[in-house]
């Protein structure tokens, strides 16, 4: 399913799980601002009470030219055909606004929410994509991007979608990610941002969010050299290396950084201390690359 690597998604982009929490007119309203702004993409997660195709659904119809992408939805929480029926009429309605964000999640979350079996995600992604291929009604499908942080998830994200949407990773993975995915396929990453200029409260916020207790994103730091004990113990050359943080050139290079390393695409998420609609923060990484 490669194509071609622009997939008109434009530079940066929003990741939050702010709104999974808020009403319609809350959805819309951030939504239709983004839009305003010129953010080309915002990206939805699945780990929040709301449905991410519900969100979705309200964000696409509150604006005109912003896409908007599920980062990622759980293919353990639904069926292939389910999520076709979800996507596709998300696809039809708002043409070429939908990409697809397809996660196989973590073993805990699966096994102990889904109960689902865990004991090989890379098989269970082919398959579900073949499932998928064939619920999927012809002239409608739209762009599919592949949660990927191990290397096999990557390869597999450059033969059967787009590309990739790596979460929770330092840009050193970035690089490497571009590498097994090759040159065509899209590479747009997750980067978490903080507008936190002290070093003790940035970090404590920061932690909060990092969830490294997660095997997947603990193996994926190891594997590009990260000691298992400071993972482990989330060191601060762990969170620095994840979240961007201090002042506005500081935060604006982090972000660079994974663009240097091979991003076509940067998914900021904004991290905050209470986990507000981070609008203002918003409008301030807009204007870092304005």
């Amino acid at each position: 399913m490669g194509m071609a690597r622009d997939m008109g998604l434009g530079r940066l982009g929003i990741w939050t799980s702010a709104l999974g929490s808020q009403p319609p007119s809350v959805i819309r309203r951030a939504a239709a601002e983004l839009d305003e702004l010129g953010v080309a993409a915002l990206w939805l997660p699945e780990a929040s009470w709301t449905d991410p195709f519900l969100i979705a659904a309200h964000a696409l119809d509150a604006t005109k030219s912003l896409k908007v992408a599920t980062g990622i939805a759980n293919l353990y929480a639904r069926t292939a055909r389910a999520m076709s029926n979800a996507a596709d009429a998300l696809g039809a309605w708002h043409p070429g606004r939908f990409i697809l964000g397809i996660g196989v999640s973590h073993r805990p979350l699966v096994e102990n929410t889904h109960h689902g079996d865990y004991s090989s995600p890379l098989s269970a992604m082919r398959q579900y994509l073949d499932e998928l291929d064939d619920a999927s009604l012809a002239g409608v499908r739209p762009d599919r991007v592949l949660a990927a942080v191990g290397p096999k998830m990557v390869e597999l994200a450059a033969e059967r979608a787009a590309g990739a949407h790596p979460y929770n990773m330092p840009a050193a993975h970035t690089a490497g990610a571009r590498a097994g995915l090759g040159p065509s396929p899209i590479l747009a990453p997750e980067v978490k941002v903080l507008f936190e200029k002290s070093p003790d409260a940035a970090r404590a916020i920061a932690r909060k969010n990092l969830p490294l207790r997660l095997p997947n994103y603990a193996n994926g730091l190891i594997r590009l050299g990260f000691d298992a004990d400071a993972v482990a113990r989330v060191d601060d050359d762990v969170v620095d290396a994840i979240v961007g943080w201090g002042d506005d050139d500081t935060i604006r290079a982090h972000i660079q950084s994974y663009l240097d390393a091979g991003a076509d695409h940067v998914a900021v998420q904004v991290l905050t201390a209470d986990g507000h609609v981070p609008t203002e923060e918003w409008r301030r990484v807009v204007g870092l690359f304005a």
